[in-house]
């Protein structure tokens, strides 16, 4: 994926959420994180991912 690509699909995920709404973004995020894990196909991929995005979010 290019730089490009990444901000086009960035600025996708970021205006959805907007029209979803503050109160449904957690079931968004939920749901999307189901759909790309099953893209990915790979439990050890997606299980790196996830520690990856972990780290420092509840700080």
């Amino acid at each position: 994926m290019t730089d490009a690509e990444l901000d086009t699909v960035y600025t996708r995920l970021c205006k959805t959420m907007t029209q979803v709404g503050e109160a449904n973004a957690p079931l968004f995020l939920a749901r999307f994180a189901l759909l790309a894990i099953e893209q990915i196909g790979n439990a050890d991929v997606a299980v790196r991912l996830i520690d990856a995005a972990g780290e420092g979010a509840g700080e």
